[in-house]
């Protein structure tokens, strides 16, 4: 359960070569907005980061109050802070989700626990072993796209433990429905949030924790002096805003009917897809193993499976896009599935 057999430092920028359409990058297309451009532009370069705007909007967001908000360099630092702050005896990760809490985990010392879910890939609150004071999880989960009731999430909670759940997609969901990122109440739970997805900040690095003060007053112990540049403090303010709630809004009917639309297109092609996918990608499994080679010489980028624990390389993460860009994927897909794909290079392996 703990063998270090997959690349967990592999992610999705690394699928997107340039050139290539990209289906492996699960960020929003045609982002930023214009109006958050503005917002980031308009920022004063020559001042110091000053936080306090950034952390009262991020806390008027979710109903919290500003001691319970720490204000992080990307999701990706907020991991480290907890696997460097916290001291863990038996942490465990819930797979396949996102690597990085792994990783940083590692990195720091910690010995981690995989539970490996198997397909349909929905999470039993039992089947954490009662000893585990360090909980890892995504909802929605980051690749399988799966929604985990909030009810589930907060069944994990329990005196002398911490649950850090990884919402990086929660604003994939209408009303982000079972997120737990208000429960203030629940003791232990640490909420990790992202800019990056949602209004395509990747370049920014922004994002947020949600948790008790006295565990956010140890992660910010662990920063060092302005961790939050001002650019990425000023994206804090507007992507919390009620123009920001608006767009989002806007954009998930888009975005239900545009994964409809790939669903339906990839099980058309045989393939077999997780059910009911909740966030801004699906996840899907082929029969053979050598597609995401042959895709790419046909022009397309996807994010393959094998580098998550518990998947292997019949598996592709895709995120969602345009009817256009579905419909000419999956007539790249249906012609190497037909038998007859492009030549792979010596890149893929193959001459």
């Amino acid at each position: 359960m703990t063998e270090l057999d997959v690349d967990l430092r592999h992610h999705g920028d690394l699928d997107a070569t340039p050139g290539l359409i990209d289906l492996a990058v699960n960020v929003r297309a045609e982002t930023p907005p214009r109006w958050l451009l503005d917002a980031i532009a308009a920022v004063d370069l020559a001042r110091y980061p000053e936080q306090r705007a950034a952390l009262a909007a991020v806390a008027g967001r979710h109903g919290r109050d500003v001691g319970e908000v720490l204000l992080t360099n990307g999701a990706a630092e907020a991991f480290v802070l907890v696997a460097r702050a916290l001291q863990p005896r038996h942490a465990v990760v819930v797979h396949p989700q996102f690597t990085e809490p792994e990783t940083a985990l590692r990195a720091a010392g910690h010995v981690v626990d995989r539970l490996v879910l198997a397909p349909p890939f929905l999470l039993d609150p039992g089947l954490i072993p009662d000893d585990a004071d360090l909980v890892a999880l995504g909802n929605p989960t980051n690749p399988t796209s799966v929604l985990h009731p909030a009810a589930t999430v907060r069944a994990l909670v329990r005196p002398g433990r911490t649950v850090v759940v990884d919402e990086a997609f929660a604003d994939c969901v209408a009303g982000e429905r079972e997120s737990v990122a208000g429960d203030g109440d629940l003791a232990g739970l640490i909420v990790v949030r992202s800019l990056t997805k949602t209004w395509g900040l990747a370049g920014l690095r922004a994002g947020y924790v949600l948790a008790g003060p006295a565990t956010i007053d140890r992660l910010r112990a662990a920063q060092p002096l302005w961790p939050v540049n001002a650019s990425a403090l000023a994206a804090c303010v507007a992507c919390s805003s009620e123009r920001a709630t608006a767009d989002t809004a806007a954009w998930l009917q888009i975005l239900t009917a545009e994964r409809a639309h790939l669903v339906a297109a990839l099980r058309d092609l045989g393939a077999d897809v997780v059910p009911e996918p909740a966030a801004s990608f699906v996840l899907a499994r082929f029969d053979r193993s050598d597609l995401v080679p042959y895709l790419r010489t046909a022009g397309f980028a996807v994010r393959r499976g094998d580098t998550f624990p518990g998947l292997g390389p019949q598996w592709m993460r895709i995120a969602v896009r345009d009817p256009i860009t579905t419909d000419r994927f999956a007539d790249a897909l249906r012609s190497v599935l037909a038998g007859a794909p492009h030549d792979r290079t010596s890149e893929d392996g193959c001459s």
